[in-house]
């Protein structure tokens, strides 16, 4: 009976040593993975625009259109003197000058531009008026006949016209006939050689020869006079040949008009 319980009690012991022995030699099992991490948010996409002006060349006066896209933005706005828009639209605009526009949109992920660019061709400043003429220079006949009448020279008594005198002769008649309303006394002069009475006969041939060539030119007899001063009217008083040469002449006076 005792042997029998003893039989057991060993059998019981056994069987707990293997059990403990086949539990501690079983693998325990493997923990469950970590879950991943979190994925960061992605970044707010970048704004775009485009801007466009149609027609990009005018004349000063006439009207742009401004044409604009943007997208991802929250703020666009176009200068100079456009501002704040809509992210879509488009705004004619007259610039007086060339310019350079510029759309710019902000947004959270960040700012965009883009350029347009207008030529605005200006028309040239009228031509300045031409300068008023300026009034033709007062001169009176006084003036003019002194300046277009000359005195006809003579060779020591003589009354004939020179050959050299001809053209001054010529011009003194062209100048009477385009002012036939003038009077005019032909002055005949001598110079201081020869007594009072023969250069007082020799001026008056002088003086009347002068008038015929006058006459032969064309000029009208009404208004040409004549008369003779010999030699009380020398214009020189040397005793030189140069100043007898100066005296021997006619001279020409303008004592009115017809």
């Amino acid at each position: 009976m005792t042997s029998s319980r003893a039989k057991n009690a060993l059998a019981l012991l056994l069987f707990l040593s293997a059990f403990l022995a086949f539990a501690c030699h079983k693998k325990a099992p493997a923990p469950p993975p970590p879950p991943p991490p979190a994925q960061p948010a992605p970044p707010p996409a970048a704004p775009t625009i485009t801007l466009r002006a149609n027609p990009a060349t005018v004349n000063r006066g006439q009207a742009v259109t401004l044409d604009w896209e943007a997208r991802n933005a929250t703020n666009v706005a176009i200068d100079p003197g456009v501002g704040q828009v809509a992210a879509t639209g488009n705004r004619q605009v007259n610039p007086m000058s060339s310019v350079t526009y510029t759309a710019t949109a902000m947004g959270p992920g960040g700012t965009a531009t883009d350029t347009a660019r207008v030529t605005v061709n200006v028309p040239a400043p009228p031509a300045p008026p031409p300068p008023a003429p300026r009034p033709a220079p007062t001169v009176n006949m006084d003036d003019l006949f002194r300046q277009n009448v000359h005195e006809i020279l003579f060779d020591f008594d003589k009354s004939d016209i020179r050959p050299d005198q001809v053209s001054t002769l010529q011009g003194n008649a062209a100048f009477l006939k385009q002012h036939p309303e003038l009077r005019v006394t032909i002055e005949g002069h001598c110079d201081e050689r020869g007594n009072e009475e023969y250069n007082l006969g020799l001026g008056d041939r002088r003086a009347n020869a002068v008038k015929e060539a006058l006459l032969a030119q064309g000029v009208s007899s009404a208004g040409l006079m004549t008369i003779s001063y010999g030699k009380e009217r020398p214009v020189c008083t040397e005793h030189t040949e140069e100043c007898y040469q100066r005296n021997r002449r006619a001279a020409f006076v303008l004592t009115g008009g017809r």
